[in-house]
């Protein structure tokens, strides 16, 4: 028998929306069109929302943005200083996977925006995807990034597309390092659009770390199945995030080459004034009209040489642009052999051993990067007399040193 397994921690499934004390939630009542409250790639309007009782930013982006605006006001308008400190951030013809960070200088408005080309064809070369998996799981493990980008450190993000179409399934998991995994529940699916690959059915969305004392739980439904306007639209409804979020792929004739991924995301911050919001709305029209591409958004841009900091300066003309960071996003899974038993012990007792009897052997496929895993009856026997604890809670599972 050959398990395919995938390495979540239990405590980690969605089961329910569940929203602990230590998430702030607004108490403005969330608007009744969601498609009013929410800025897709094809419309490009910036939602213009009540912000007052958002949870802010953290206070070292607000102190930066402080200083830096400062800095600004008194700073020179030449050319050449302007140019300077943007030197670290250029990404010439897209040739390194990039997130980059940036924030107006007014403070009012953060971009986010990512170029995920090699990414994709890792994933696609490790778990063989044809082409409308690998655009399904490209655009899931770029929206996890782009909102993972500025969490805590070991927070992670986990984003699941739990449909009834073809593909059943996509999951990524990604952190704040741009340490991103997933996996799609049909890797090999004929021609067909995404929506109808994806089908009806939830966005769930699982945000942990180790110091909460239960992971943030929320889900909405599928409205369009094109992953990024859905998950866009959970932002605007479950936690009412004033943003506009974009994000594709575009693979090469035959599906076995990604040309193009990435996306952005445009956030309103508290405070931000109409005028800006204006000129943002201005500004993201320009950028999709560049971009050329119907629902693919900003992979014409990428495409033709455009990067990450090229959106950022884009969205943010005439608002003055301070980079934040920028990160290097990497597929890493995190799949180990006590982990492939600590899946196994989720199982009854009898049928792994019967297993073992009748196959000679546990074999098991890590579902994120495609490592098989063997395991004879001898080091089953031993795994199990040595095993402790309950295996379907993380403070009881502890993986051996190396």
């Amino acid at each position: 028998m050959f398990l395919m397994l995938s390495f979540l921690a239990p405590s980690r499934t969605v089961s329910a929306l569940r929203i602990p004390a230590l998430i702030h939630r607004p108490t403005v009542p969330i608007l009744t069109n969601s498609r009013s409250c929410f800025l897709s790639h094809t419309e490009s309007k910036l939602v213009n929302n009540n912000n007052n009782n958002r949870r802010s930013i953290s206070s070292k982006l607000h102190q930066k943005t402080e200083d830096d605006t400062e800095n600004t006001n008194g700073a020179s308008n030449n050319d050449d200083t302007k140019e300077a400190p943007y030197e670290e951030y250029r990404n010439k013809n897209n040739i390194r996977d990039q997130i980059l960070a940036a924030i107006s200088s007014n403070g009012e408005i953060k971009v986010t925006a990512a170029t995920t080309r090699n990414l994709v064809n890792d994933v696609m070369m490790r778990q063989s995807l044809t082409a409308v998996p690998a655009d399904a799981l490209g655009r899931s493990m770029t929206c996890s990034l782009l909102l993972s980008n500025g969490m805590q450190e070991d927070q992670t993000f986990q984003l699941t597309m739990a449909c009834d179409g073809p593909i059943r399934q996509v999951v990524a998991v990604a952190d704040t390092t741009g340490a991103v995994r997933g996996y799609v529940g049909c890797p090999s699916l004929g021609t067909m659009t995404l929506p109808e690959a994806i089908g009806k059915g939830t966005v769930q969305i699982v945000k942990n770390h180790p110091s909460w004392p239960n992971p943030y739980n929320g889900i909405t439904s599928i409205i369009n199945g094109d992953i990024d306007r859905d998950v866009g639209i959970y932002l605007a409804q479950s936690e009412q995030r004033a943003c506009a979020l974009a994000a594709g792929t575009a693979v090469a004739p035959g599906g076995i080459l990604c040309l193009s991924a990435g996306g952005y995301v445009v956030e309103q911050l508290p405070g931000c004034s109409e005028e800006t919001v204006r000129i943002v709305e201005r500004n993201l029209g320009r950028l999709v009209d560049r971009d050329g591409t119907k629902g693919a958004a900003p992979t014409g841009i990428l495409k033709n040489g455009g990067t990450p900091l090229d959106i950022c300066e884009a969205v943010l003309d005439g608002l003055g642009m301070e980079p934040l960071l920028q990160v290097e996003p990497k597929f890493v899974c995190e799949c180990t052999e006590d982990r492939l038993f600590r899946a196994i012990r989720l199982l009854p007792r009898e049928e792994i051993m019967d297993i073992v009897k009748t196959q000679e052997q546990i074999e098991a496929r890590c579902e994120f990067c495609g490592k098989v895993y063997k395991m004879g009856p001898e080091e089953v026997a031993d795994r199990y007399k040595k095993a402790k604890g309950d295996a379907s809670l993380d403070e009881d599972f502890v993986e051996d040193d190396e």
